[in-house]
Protein backbone atom coordinates (compact mmCIF):
# COMPACT_ATOMS: atom_id res chain seq x y z
CA UNK A 1 0.00 0.00 0.00
CA UNK A 2 1.06 3.59 -0.55
CA UNK A 3 1.38 6.09 2.27
CA UNK A 4 -1.44 8.25 3.57
CA UNK A 5 -3.80 10.23 1.36
CA UNK A 6 -2.53 13.11 -0.71
CA UNK A 7 -2.28 16.30 1.29
CA UNK A 8 -5.14 18.68 0.72
CA UNK A 9 -4.51 21.88 -1.16
CA UNK A 10 -5.89 25.28 -0.16
CA UNK A 11 -9.31 24.47 -1.58
CA UNK A 12 -9.55 21.37 0.60
CA UNK A 13 -9.39 19.02 -2.42
CA UNK A 14 -6.80 16.30 -2.64
CA UNK A 15 -3.74 17.29 -4.62
CA UNK A 16 -4.60 14.77 -7.33
CA UNK A 17 -8.27 15.74 -7.72
CA UNK A 18 -11.02 18.16 -6.89
CA UNK A 19 -13.36 15.97 -4.86
CA UNK A 20 -13.03 14.68 -1.35
CA UNK A 21 -14.73 11.61 0.04
CA UNK A 22 -17.24 12.45 2.77
CA UNK A 23 -15.57 9.72 4.82
CA UNK A 24 -12.26 11.60 4.68
CA UNK A 25 -13.75 15.07 4.83
CA UNK A 26 -13.65 15.60 8.56
CA UNK A 27 -10.06 14.41 8.86
CA UNK A 28 -8.88 16.54 5.96
CA UNK A 29 -10.69 19.65 7.15
CA UNK A 30 -9.39 19.24 10.69
CA UNK A 31 -5.82 19.10 9.32
CA UNK A 32 -5.99 22.47 7.58
CA UNK A 33 -3.72 25.10 9.09
CA UNK A 34 -3.30 28.77 8.47
CA UNK A 35 -0.61 29.54 5.90
CA UNK A 36 -0.71 33.30 5.96
CA UNK A 37 1.55 35.65 7.86
CA UNK A 38 0.64 37.59 10.99
CA UNK A 39 0.68 40.82 8.97
CA UNK A 40 -1.93 39.46 6.60
CA UNK A 41 -4.03 38.26 9.54
CA UNK A 42 -3.97 41.76 11.10
CA UNK A 43 -4.88 43.30 7.75
CA UNK A 44 -7.84 40.92 7.38
CA UNK A 45 -8.99 41.86 10.90
CA UNK A 46 -8.93 45.53 9.95
CA UNK A 47 -11.16 45.09 6.91
CA UNK A 48 -13.45 42.36 8.29
CA UNK A 49 -16.32 43.19 10.61
CA UNK A 50 -16.14 41.45 13.97
CA UNK A 51 -19.59 39.86 13.60
CA UNK A 52 -18.57 37.99 10.46
CA UNK A 53 -17.46 34.59 11.73
CA UNK A 54 -17.32 31.02 10.59
CA UNK A 55 -20.80 29.83 9.74
CA UNK A 56 -22.09 27.59 12.51
CA UNK A 57 -25.39 25.81 12.01
CA UNK A 58 -27.43 23.12 13.68
CA UNK A 59 -29.20 20.30 11.88
CA UNK A 60 -32.45 19.42 13.65
CA UNK A 61 -33.65 15.92 12.87
CA UNK A 62 -34.98 12.65 14.33
CA UNK A 63 -33.17 9.69 15.90
CA UNK A 64 -32.72 6.39 14.10
CA UNK A 65 -35.46 4.64 16.07
CA UNK A 66 -37.97 7.26 14.86
CA UNK A 67 -36.77 7.77 11.29
CA UNK A 68 -33.58 6.08 10.21
CA UNK A 69 -33.56 7.78 6.80
CA UNK A 70 -33.65 11.30 8.29
CA UNK A 71 -30.64 10.75 10.53
CA UNK A 72 -28.73 9.06 7.72
CA UNK A 73 -29.35 12.02 5.42
CA UNK A 74 -28.38 14.39 8.23
CA UNK A 75 -25.13 12.50 8.89
CA UNK A 76 -24.13 12.61 5.23
CA UNK A 77 -24.92 16.32 5.02
CA UNK A 78 -22.97 17.06 8.20
CA UNK A 79 -19.83 15.51 6.73
CA UNK A 80 -20.25 17.40 3.48
CA UNK A 81 -20.86 20.74 5.20
CA UNK A 82 -17.87 20.22 7.48
CA UNK A 83 -15.72 19.49 4.45
CA UNK A 84 -16.64 22.81 2.85
CA UNK A 85 -15.83 24.89 5.93
CA UNK A 86 -19.07 25.00 7.93
CA UNK A 87 -19.23 24.23 11.65
CA UNK A 88 -22.09 21.77 12.18
CA UNK A 89 -23.84 20.41 15.24
CA UNK A 90 -26.90 18.19 15.69
CA UNK A 91 -30.17 18.65 17.55
CA UNK A 92 -31.74 15.18 17.68
CA UNK A 93 -35.38 15.22 18.77
CA UNK A 94 -38.12 12.66 19.32
CA UNK A 95 -40.88 12.76 16.72
CA UNK A 96 -43.15 14.90 18.90
CA UNK A 97 -40.36 17.24 19.96
CA UNK A 98 -39.09 17.56 16.40
CA UNK A 99 -42.49 18.76 15.22
CA UNK A 100 -42.84 21.15 18.15
CA UNK A 101 -39.37 22.58 17.56
CA UNK A 102 -39.88 23.09 13.83
CA UNK A 103 -43.62 23.77 13.53
CA UNK A 104 -44.44 25.52 16.81
CA UNK A 105 -41.26 27.11 18.11
CA UNK A 106 -39.47 27.70 14.78
CA UNK A 107 -36.27 27.12 16.73
CA UNK A 108 -33.98 25.60 14.10
CA UNK A 109 -31.40 26.51 11.47
CA UNK A 110 -32.01 23.70 9.04
CA UNK A 111 -34.14 20.62 9.60
CA UNK A 112 -34.34 17.25 7.91
CA UNK A 113 -37.47 15.13 8.06
CA UNK A 114 -40.49 13.89 6.17
CA UNK A 115 -43.06 16.35 4.87
CA UNK A 116 -46.72 15.22 4.68
CA UNK A 117 -46.98 16.61 1.14
CA UNK A 118 -50.25 16.15 -0.70
CA UNK A 119 -51.83 14.52 -3.72
CA UNK A 120 -52.63 17.97 -5.12
CA UNK A 121 -50.00 20.72 -5.54
CA UNK A 122 -52.20 23.19 -3.66
CA UNK A 123 -50.58 21.96 -0.45
CA UNK A 124 -47.73 24.31 -1.40
CA UNK A 125 -50.03 27.29 -0.86
CA UNK A 126 -50.17 26.45 2.84
CA UNK A 127 -46.50 25.44 2.92
CA UNK A 128 -45.03 28.61 1.43
CA UNK A 129 -47.47 31.54 1.30
CA UNK A 130 -46.08 34.55 3.13
CA UNK A 131 -49.46 35.18 4.83
CA UNK A 132 -48.61 32.24 7.09
CA UNK A 133 -44.96 33.08 7.79
CA UNK A 134 -45.65 33.97 11.43
CA UNK A 135 -48.07 31.13 12.21
CA UNK A 136 -47.41 27.70 13.72
CA UNK A 137 -48.11 24.39 12.08
CA UNK A 138 -47.34 23.09 8.61
CA UNK A 139 -48.35 26.50 7.26
CA UNK A 140 -45.03 28.03 6.20
CA UNK A 141 -42.83 26.64 8.98
CA UNK A 142 -39.83 28.08 7.12
CA UNK A 143 -40.88 31.72 7.60
CA UNK A 144 -40.39 32.15 3.86
CA UNK A 145 -41.68 35.25 2.05
CA UNK A 146 -41.74 35.88 -1.68
CA UNK A 147 -44.45 37.93 -3.36
CA UNK A 148 -43.86 36.34 -6.78
CA UNK A 149 -44.41 32.85 -5.40
CA UNK A 150 -47.44 34.12 -3.45
CA UNK A 151 -48.93 35.38 -6.69
CA UNK A 152 -48.30 32.15 -8.57
CA UNK A 153 -49.71 29.99 -5.79
CA UNK A 154 -52.81 32.18 -5.75
CA UNK A 155 -53.25 31.91 -9.51
CA UNK A 156 -53.22 28.11 -9.48
CA UNK A 157 -56.03 28.22 -6.90
CA UNK A 158 -58.32 30.06 -9.27
CA UNK A 159 -57.53 28.25 -12.52
CA UNK A 160 -58.99 25.05 -13.97
CA UNK A 161 -57.87 22.43 -16.48
CA UNK A 162 -54.85 23.22 -18.63
CA UNK A 163 -54.72 26.77 -17.32
CA UNK A 164 -54.26 25.42 -13.82
CA UNK A 165 -51.57 23.01 -14.93
CA UNK A 166 -49.70 25.93 -16.52
CA UNK A 167 -50.11 27.99 -13.33
CA UNK A 168 -48.83 25.09 -11.22
CA UNK A 169 -45.82 24.73 -13.52
CA UNK A 170 -45.01 28.43 -13.16
CA UNK A 171 -45.17 28.11 -9.37
CA UNK A 172 -43.05 24.94 -9.27
CA UNK A 173 -40.35 26.38 -11.52
CA UNK A 174 -40.09 29.52 -9.38
CA UNK A 175 -39.96 27.46 -6.19
CA UNK A 176 -37.18 25.33 -7.71
CA UNK A 177 -35.14 28.46 -8.41
CA UNK A 178 -35.68 29.86 -4.92
CA UNK A 179 -35.23 26.60 -2.97
CA UNK A 180 -37.18 27.69 0.15
CA UNK A 181 -36.72 24.05 1.12
CA UNK A 182 -34.91 21.22 -0.64
CA UNK A 183 -37.09 18.28 -1.71
CA UNK A 184 -34.86 15.20 -1.59
CA UNK A 185 -36.83 12.09 -2.49
CA UNK A 186 -40.27 10.48 -2.40
CA UNK A 187 -40.03 7.00 -0.85
CA UNK A 188 -42.02 3.93 -1.69
CA UNK A 189 -44.03 2.60 1.25
CA UNK A 190 -43.78 -1.04 2.28
CA UNK A 191 -46.04 -2.82 4.74
CA UNK A 192 -46.18 -6.47 5.66
CA UNK A 193 -49.67 -8.04 5.66
CA UNK A 194 -51.00 -11.49 6.46
CA UNK A 195 -52.93 -13.01 3.59
CA UNK A 196 -54.30 -16.04 5.41
CA UNK A 197 -56.64 -13.92 7.57
CA UNK A 198 -57.54 -11.03 5.26
CA UNK A 199 -57.55 -10.29 1.56
CA UNK A 200 -57.96 -6.93 -0.17
CA UNK A 201 -54.81 -5.26 1.19
CA UNK A 202 -54.05 -3.58 -2.14
CA UNK A 203 -57.55 -2.21 -2.78
CA UNK A 204 -57.00 1.01 -0.82
CA UNK A 205 -53.91 2.96 0.23
CA UNK A 206 -52.86 1.78 3.69
CA UNK A 207 -51.94 5.32 4.75
CA UNK A 208 -55.60 6.31 4.42
CA UNK A 209 -58.98 5.35 5.84
CA UNK A 210 -59.87 3.33 2.72
CA UNK A 211 -57.01 0.87 3.28
CA UNK A 212 -58.74 -0.54 6.36
CA UNK A 213 -62.27 -0.71 4.97
CA UNK A 214 -63.72 -3.39 2.71
CA UNK A 215 -61.06 -5.88 3.75
CA UNK A 216 -62.29 -9.45 3.41
CA UNK A 217 -61.75 -11.43 6.64
CA UNK A 218 -61.61 -15.19 6.58
CA UNK A 219 -64.32 -17.07 8.44
CA UNK A 220 -64.08 -16.59 12.18
CA UNK A 221 -61.76 -13.56 12.04
CA UNK A 222 -63.23 -10.88 14.31
CA UNK A 223 -60.28 -8.54 14.94
CA UNK A 224 -57.94 -6.64 12.66
CA UNK A 225 -54.59 -6.67 14.44
CA UNK A 226 -52.25 -3.83 13.50
CA UNK A 227 -48.74 -3.07 14.72
CA UNK A 228 -48.04 0.66 14.58
CA UNK A 229 -44.48 1.90 15.10
CA UNK A 230 -45.69 5.35 16.15
CA UNK A 231 -46.94 5.39 19.75
CA UNK A 232 -48.43 8.88 19.57
CA UNK A 233 -52.02 7.75 18.81
CA UNK A 234 -52.06 5.93 22.17
CA UNK A 235 -51.34 9.27 23.87
CA UNK A 236 -53.28 11.78 21.85
CA UNK A 237 -56.19 11.54 19.36
CA UNK A 238 -56.66 15.24 18.70
CA UNK A 239 -57.01 15.76 14.91
CA UNK A 240 -55.72 19.35 15.31
CA UNK A 241 -52.53 18.47 17.24
CA UNK A 242 -49.77 18.79 14.65
CA UNK A 243 -47.13 17.43 17.03
CA UNK A 244 -49.08 14.18 17.44
CA UNK A 245 -50.39 13.71 13.92
CA UNK A 246 -48.49 12.10 11.09
CA UNK A 247 -50.58 10.90 8.18
CA UNK A 248 -53.70 11.01 10.38
CA UNK A 249 -54.70 7.48 9.37
CA UNK A 250 -56.12 6.50 12.75
CA UNK A 251 -58.01 9.75 13.26
CA UNK A 252 -59.49 9.22 9.78
CA UNK A 253 -61.04 6.01 11.12
CA UNK A 254 -62.55 7.99 14.01
CA UNK A 255 -63.68 11.13 12.17
CA UNK A 256 -65.62 11.50 8.95
CA UNK A 257 -64.98 14.17 6.36
CA UNK A 258 -67.49 15.38 3.79
CA UNK A 259 -65.35 13.85 1.03
CA UNK A 260 -62.34 11.58 0.62
CA UNK A 261 -59.27 11.73 -1.56
CA UNK A 262 -58.81 8.43 -3.39
CA UNK A 263 -54.99 8.94 -3.08
CA UNK A 264 -54.70 10.01 -6.73
CA UNK A 265 -56.15 13.46 -6.04
CA UNK A 266 -59.70 12.63 -7.13
CA UNK A 267 -62.30 13.78 -4.60
CA UNK A 268 -65.21 11.43 -3.83
CA UNK A 269 -68.32 11.97 -1.62
CA UNK A 270 -68.20 10.52 1.89
CA UNK A 271 -70.27 12.08 4.69
CA UNK A 272 -71.71 14.31 1.99
CA UNK A 273 -74.08 12.37 -0.21
CA UNK A 274 -73.47 14.78 -3.09
CA UNK A 275 -72.68 18.38 -3.96
CA UNK A 276 -73.22 20.81 -6.79
CA UNK A 277 -71.23 23.80 -7.93
CA UNK A 278 -73.19 27.02 -8.42
CA UNK A 279 -70.69 29.60 -9.53
CA UNK A 280 -68.19 29.80 -6.66
CA UNK A 281 -70.51 28.08 -4.18
CA UNK A 282 -70.63 24.39 -3.24
CA UNK A 283 -74.17 23.28 -2.38
CA UNK A 284 -73.69 20.19 -0.18
CA UNK A 285 -76.27 17.57 0.76
CA UNK A 286 -75.35 15.52 3.83
CA UNK A 287 -76.31 11.88 4.26
CA UNK A 288 -79.40 11.83 6.46
CA UNK A 289 -79.56 10.03 9.78
CA UNK A 290 -75.83 10.09 10.55
CA UNK A 291 -74.79 10.35 14.19
CA UNK A 292 -71.66 10.87 16.22
CA UNK A 293 -70.43 8.01 18.36
CA UNK A 294 -72.34 9.35 21.38
CA UNK A 295 -75.63 9.25 19.46
CA UNK A 296 -75.84 13.00 18.74
CA UNK A 297 -77.04 13.67 15.18
CA UNK A 298 -74.57 15.02 12.61
CA UNK A 299 -76.13 18.09 11.03
CA UNK A 300 -75.25 21.01 8.80
CA UNK A 301 -74.72 23.03 12.00
CA UNK A 302 -71.77 20.78 12.85
CA UNK A 303 -70.33 21.39 9.38
CA UNK A 304 -70.69 25.15 9.80
CA UNK A 305 -69.18 24.98 13.28
CA UNK A 306 -66.20 22.93 12.07
CA UNK A 307 -65.15 25.40 9.41
CA UNK A 308 -65.68 28.41 11.66
CA UNK A 309 -63.78 26.72 14.47
CA UNK A 310 -60.83 25.75 12.26
CA UNK A 311 -60.65 29.38 11.16
CA UNK A 312 -60.65 30.58 14.78
CA UNK A 313 -60.09 28.09 17.60
CA UNK A 314 -60.68 30.89 20.12
CA UNK A 315 -64.35 30.96 19.10
CA UNK A 316 -64.16 34.71 18.50
CA UNK A 317 -62.96 35.51 22.04
CA UNK A 318 -59.62 36.95 20.82
CA UNK A 319 -59.25 40.26 19.03
CA UNK A 320 -57.58 38.47 16.12
CA UNK A 321 -58.62 35.06 14.75
CA UNK A 322 -56.60 32.06 15.91
CA UNK A 323 -56.56 29.54 13.04
CA UNK A 324 -55.98 25.88 13.85
CA UNK A 325 -52.45 24.61 13.17
CA UNK A 326 -53.83 22.01 10.73
CA UNK A 327 -56.02 22.36 7.61
CA UNK A 328 -55.19 26.08 7.28
CA UNK A 329 -54.68 26.11 3.52
CA UNK A 330 -57.90 24.20 2.86
CA UNK A 331 -60.29 26.26 4.97
CA UNK A 332 -58.67 29.54 3.92
CA UNK A 333 -60.51 29.30 0.60
CA UNK A 334 -63.88 29.66 2.38
CA UNK A 335 -65.62 33.03 2.14
CA UNK A 336 -69.04 32.29 3.64
CA UNK A 337 -71.17 29.41 4.97
CA UNK A 338 -74.95 29.23 4.75
CA UNK A 339 -76.88 26.47 6.54
CA UNK A 340 -79.91 25.81 4.32
CA UNK A 341 -81.52 23.12 6.48
CA UNK A 342 -80.59 20.22 8.75
CA UNK A 343 -78.80 18.23 6.04
CA UNK A 344 -77.82 20.95 3.57
CA UNK A 345 -75.17 23.62 3.64
CA UNK A 346 -73.77 25.99 1.02
CA UNK A 347 -70.14 27.09 1.15
CA UNK A 348 -68.89 30.02 -0.92
CA UNK A 349 -65.22 29.70 -1.84
CA UNK A 350 -62.59 31.91 -3.39
CA UNK A 351 -61.06 29.15 -5.51
CA UNK A 352 -61.67 27.06 -8.57
CA UNK A 353 -63.36 23.70 -8.32
CA UNK A 354 -60.13 21.66 -8.22
CA UNK A 355 -58.97 23.49 -5.10
CA UNK A 356 -62.38 24.32 -3.68
CA UNK A 357 -63.40 20.68 -3.31
CA UNK A 358 -60.39 20.05 -1.10
CA UNK A 359 -62.06 21.97 1.72
CA UNK A 360 -64.33 18.91 2.00
CA UNK A 361 -61.45 16.75 3.27
CA UNK A 362 -61.22 18.15 6.81
CA UNK A 363 -62.66 16.13 9.76
CA UNK A 364 -66.14 17.17 10.86
CA UNK A 365 -66.08 17.96 14.58
CA UNK A 366 -69.08 17.60 16.93
CA UNK A 367 -70.01 21.15 17.92
CA UNK A 368 -71.40 20.07 21.29
CA UNK A 369 -67.93 18.85 22.35
CA UNK A 370 -65.49 21.23 20.68
CA UNK A 371 -67.43 24.44 21.31
CA UNK A 372 -66.14 24.49 24.90
CA UNK A 373 -62.49 24.12 23.92
CA UNK A 374 -61.84 27.78 23.23
CA UNK A 375 -60.22 28.84 26.52
CA UNK A 376 -56.76 30.26 26.01
CA UNK A 377 -53.80 28.51 27.62
CA UNK A 378 -50.16 29.52 27.81
CA UNK A 379 -47.58 26.95 26.82
CA UNK A 380 -49.52 24.01 28.26
CA UNK A 381 -47.75 20.66 27.67
CA UNK A 382 -44.91 22.52 25.91
CA UNK A 383 -47.31 23.69 23.21
CA UNK A 384 -47.44 27.39 22.42
CA UNK A 385 -48.57 28.31 18.92
CA UNK A 386 -48.00 31.74 17.48
CA UNK A 387 -51.58 32.42 16.44
CA UNK A 388 -52.96 31.56 19.89
CA UNK A 389 -52.99 28.44 22.04
CA UNK A 390 -56.36 27.19 23.25
CA UNK A 391 -57.68 24.01 24.80
CA UNK A 392 -58.56 22.84 21.28
CA UNK A 393 -54.87 22.42 20.51
CA UNK A 394 -53.56 21.02 23.80
CA UNK A 395 -56.34 18.53 24.65
CA UNK A 396 -55.42 14.89 24.09
CA UNK A 397 -59.05 14.39 23.02
CA UNK A 398 -59.40 11.05 24.78
CA UNK A 399 -61.95 9.63 24.49
CA UNK A 400 -62.52 11.01 20.98
CA UNK A 401 -66.06 11.40 19.72
CA UNK A 402 -66.34 11.45 15.95
CA UNK A 403 -68.74 9.94 13.45
CA UNK A 404 -66.23 7.68 11.67
CA UNK A 405 -66.48 3.98 10.83
CA UNK A 406 -64.70 3.01 14.07
CA UNK A 407 -65.03 4.34 17.62
CA UNK A 408 -62.71 4.47 20.60
CA UNK A 409 -62.84 1.68 23.21
CA UNK A 410 -59.71 2.07 25.36
CA UNK A 411 -55.96 2.60 25.28
CA UNK A 412 -52.84 1.74 27.23
CA UNK A 413 -50.54 4.72 26.74
CA UNK A 414 -47.48 3.83 24.71
CA UNK A 415 -48.67 0.26 24.26
CA UNK A 416 -52.11 -0.32 22.70
CA UNK A 417 -55.19 1.36 21.23
CA UNK A 418 -58.46 -0.51 20.72
CA UNK A 419 -61.26 0.57 18.40
CA UNK A 420 -64.58 -1.08 17.63
CA UNK A 421 -66.82 -0.89 14.60
CA UNK A 422 -69.45 1.85 14.71
CA UNK A 423 -72.41 -0.16 13.53
CA UNK A 424 -74.57 2.94 12.98
CA UNK A 425 -72.11 4.28 10.43
CA UNK A 426 -73.69 5.13 7.08
CA UNK A 427 -71.42 2.72 5.21
CA UNK A 428 -73.18 -0.16 6.98
CA UNK A 429 -76.44 0.66 5.19
CA UNK A 430 -77.44 -1.68 2.40
CA UNK A 431 -78.19 1.21 0.01
CA UNK A 432 -74.76 2.88 0.40
CA UNK A 433 -72.00 1.80 -1.97
CA UNK A 434 -68.90 2.99 -0.10
CA UNK A 435 -66.07 1.06 1.60
CA UNK A 436 -67.15 -0.09 5.05
CA UNK A 437 -65.63 -1.69 8.17
CA UNK A 438 -65.82 -5.47 7.95
CA UNK A 439 -64.59 -6.56 11.38
CA UNK A 440 -66.01 -5.75 14.83
CA UNK A 441 -62.67 -4.65 16.31
CA UNK A 442 -59.31 -3.11 15.50
CA UNK A 443 -56.43 -3.53 17.95
CA UNK A 444 -53.34 -1.38 17.41
CA UNK A 445 -50.18 -2.42 19.25
CA UNK A 446 -46.95 -0.41 19.48
CA UNK A 447 -43.91 -2.69 18.99
CA UNK A 448 -40.46 -1.66 20.25
CA UNK A 449 -38.73 -1.91 16.85
CA UNK A 450 -39.39 -2.41 13.13
CA UNK A 451 -37.97 -5.91 13.37
CA UNK A 452 -40.42 -6.74 16.17
CA UNK A 453 -43.30 -5.42 14.06
CA UNK A 454 -42.30 -7.64 11.15
CA UNK A 455 -41.89 -10.65 13.39
CA UNK A 456 -45.35 -10.10 14.87
CA UNK A 457 -46.87 -10.46 11.39
CA UNK A 458 -44.68 -13.44 10.47
CA UNK A 459 -45.57 -15.20 13.74
CA UNK A 460 -49.32 -14.53 13.31
CA UNK A 461 -49.43 -12.04 16.16
CA UNK A 462 -50.53 -9.22 13.85
CA UNK A 463 -52.18 -8.76 10.47
CA UNK A 464 -50.54 -5.58 9.19
CA UNK A 465 -47.62 -3.24 9.89
CA UNK A 466 -49.77 -0.13 9.60
CA UNK A 467 -46.78 2.22 9.51
CA UNK A 468 -44.43 1.92 6.55
CA UNK A 469 -41.33 -0.19 7.13
CA UNK A 470 -37.82 1.15 6.87
CA UNK A 471 -36.45 0.02 3.50
CA UNK A 472 -33.57 -1.76 5.26
CA UNK A 473 -36.12 -3.91 7.10
CA UNK A 474 -38.41 -4.32 4.09
CA UNK A 475 -35.50 -5.64 2.01
CA UNK A 476 -35.07 -8.48 4.46
CA UNK A 477 -38.69 -9.64 4.24
CA UNK A 478 -39.68 -12.36 1.80
CA UNK A 479 -43.23 -13.11 0.72
CA UNK A 480 -44.62 -16.38 2.02
CA UNK A 481 -47.85 -18.32 1.76
CA UNK A 482 -49.20 -16.56 4.84
CA UNK A 483 -47.98 -12.99 4.26
CA UNK A 484 -46.93 -10.52 1.58
CA UNK A 485 -45.11 -7.22 1.30
CA UNK A 486 -47.53 -4.53 0.10
CA UNK A 487 -45.89 -1.67 -1.81
CA UNK A 488 -47.64 1.68 -2.19
CA UNK A 489 -46.64 5.01 -3.73
CA UNK A 490 -46.22 7.99 -1.42
CA UNK A 491 -47.05 11.67 -1.71
CA UNK A 492 -44.87 12.42 1.33
CA UNK A 493 -41.25 13.36 0.74
CA UNK A 494 -37.99 13.83 2.60
CA UNK A 495 -36.81 17.42 2.70
CA UNK A 496 -34.26 19.82 4.07
CA UNK A 497 -35.93 22.93 5.45
CA UNK A 498 -34.31 26.32 6.04
CA UNK A 499 -35.36 28.77 8.73
CA UNK A 500 -35.53 31.82 6.49
CA UNK A 501 -36.13 34.07 9.51
CA UNK A 502 -32.39 34.17 10.23
CA UNK A 503 -29.23 34.78 8.18
CA UNK A 504 -27.93 33.33 5.97
CA UNK A 505 -30.89 30.96 5.48
CA UNK A 506 -33.07 33.71 4.06
CA UNK A 507 -30.63 34.19 1.19
CA UNK A 508 -31.71 32.20 -1.91
CA UNK A 509 -28.14 32.10 -3.22
CA UNK A 510 -27.02 30.38 -0.03
CA UNK A 511 -29.93 27.95 -0.15
CA UNK A 512 -29.16 27.02 -3.75
CA UNK A 513 -25.57 26.12 -2.91
CA UNK A 514 -26.70 23.99 0.03
CA UNK A 515 -29.14 22.24 -2.31
CA UNK A 516 -26.22 21.42 -4.61
CA UNK A 517 -24.38 19.69 -1.77
CA UNK A 518 -27.02 16.94 -1.60
CA UNK A 519 -26.57 14.01 -3.95
CA UNK A 520 -30.19 12.91 -4.08
CA UNK A 521 -29.63 10.02 -6.46
CA UNK A 522 -26.81 8.62 -4.33
CA UNK A 523 -28.95 8.93 -1.16
CA UNK A 524 -31.79 7.04 -2.84
CA UNK A 525 -29.45 4.13 -3.55
CA UNK A 526 -27.46 4.18 -0.32
CA UNK A 527 -30.10 5.14 2.26
CA UNK A 528 -33.31 3.92 0.62
CA UNK A 529 -31.82 0.94 -1.22
CA UNK A 530 -33.43 2.18 -4.43
CA UNK A 531 -36.96 2.24 -2.94
CA UNK A 532 -37.50 5.95 -3.56
CA UNK A 533 -37.32 8.41 -6.42
CA UNK A 534 -35.06 11.48 -6.31
CA UNK A 535 -37.06 14.65 -6.87
CA UNK A 536 -36.45 18.22 -7.94
CA UNK A 537 -39.99 19.31 -7.06
CA UNK A 538 -42.22 18.05 -4.21
CA UNK A 539 -45.41 17.12 -6.10
CA UNK A 540 -46.74 13.74 -7.23
CA UNK A 541 -45.46 12.49 -10.57
CA UNK A 542 -48.53 13.47 -12.58
CA UNK A 543 -47.89 17.13 -11.69
CA UNK A 544 -44.14 17.26 -12.39
CA UNK A 545 -43.48 19.56 -15.38
CA UNK A 546 -41.06 18.47 -18.08
CA UNK A 547 -38.59 21.15 -17.00
CA UNK A 548 -38.26 19.58 -13.54
CA UNK A 549 -38.27 15.89 -14.41
CA UNK A 550 -35.36 13.91 -13.01
CA UNK A 551 -32.92 12.83 -15.68
CA UNK A 552 -29.95 11.50 -13.77
CA UNK A 553 -29.50 14.75 -11.85
CA UNK A 554 -31.47 17.65 -10.45
CA UNK A 555 -32.26 19.90 -13.44
CA UNK A 556 -32.13 23.06 -11.32
CA UNK A 557 -29.55 22.40 -8.59
CA UNK A 558 -27.26 19.55 -9.79
CA UNK A 559 -24.94 17.99 -7.25
CA UNK A 560 -21.45 19.50 -6.97
CA UNK A 561 -19.64 16.18 -7.11
CA UNK A 562 -20.04 12.58 -8.15
CA UNK A 563 -21.29 9.37 -6.52
CA UNK A 564 -22.02 11.04 -3.21
CA UNK A 565 -18.60 12.69 -2.90
CA UNK A 566 -18.64 16.46 -2.99
CA UNK A 567 -16.08 18.51 -4.91
CA UNK A 568 -14.81 20.82 -2.19
CA UNK A 569 -13.24 23.25 -4.66
CA UNK A 570 -16.47 23.46 -6.67
CA UNK A 571 -18.50 24.03 -3.50
CA UNK A 572 -16.13 26.76 -2.31
CA UNK A 573 -16.33 28.45 -5.69
CA UNK A 574 -20.14 28.23 -5.60
CA UNK A 575 -20.25 29.88 -2.17
CA UNK A 576 -17.86 32.60 -3.30
CA UNK A 577 -19.89 33.22 -6.46
CA UNK A 578 -22.93 33.54 -4.19
CA UNK A 579 -21.22 36.39 -2.33
CA UNK A 580 -19.71 34.52 0.61
CA UNK A 581 -16.07 34.42 1.67
CA UNK A 582 -13.58 31.99 3.18
CA UNK A 583 -10.89 32.84 5.71
CA UNK A 584 -7.26 31.71 5.60
CA UNK A 585 -8.26 28.37 7.18
CA UNK A 586 -10.90 27.66 4.55
CA UNK A 587 -13.76 28.35 6.94
CA UNK A 588 -16.90 29.80 5.39
CA UNK A 589 -17.59 33.19 6.94
CA UNK A 590 -20.98 34.87 7.15
CA UNK A 591 -22.68 37.60 9.08
CA UNK A 592 -24.90 35.96 11.76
Amino acid sequence: MNGGPAAPNRSGAAADGTSISRRAALTATAGLTASTSGCLRRLRDLITQRNINQLSLTITTLPADSDRASIRIANELEQTLSAVGIDVSFDIRSRTEFLRTVLYDHDFDICIGRHPGGTDPDFLYETLHSLYADESGWQNPFGYTNLIIDDRLEKQRQAEGNARRDAVTDALETIAVEQPFVPICAPEEHRLARTDRFTGWTDGHLATRSGYLDLEPKTGVETLRAVHRDGRPTKNLNPLAVDYRGRGTITELLYDSLAVDDSTGKIQPWLAESWEWNGMTIDISLRSGCTFHDGTPVTADDVEFTYQFLADISGGTNDDPSPAPRFRGQIDAIEAIDVRDRDRVAIAVDAGQAVGERILLVPILPAHIWRDRTDETIGLNNVDITQGTTAAVVTNNIPPVGSGPFQFVNRVEGDRLTLERFDDHFTRRSDVSRPSPTVPEVSIDVPPSPETAVQAVVDDGADITSTALDTRVADGVADAESHQLVTSPSWTFYFLGFNARTAPFGNPRFRRVIARLIDKEWLVEDVFHGHARPIATPVTEQWVPESLRWDGQDPETPFLGTDGDVSVSAAQTAFENAGFRYDERDRLRVRQ
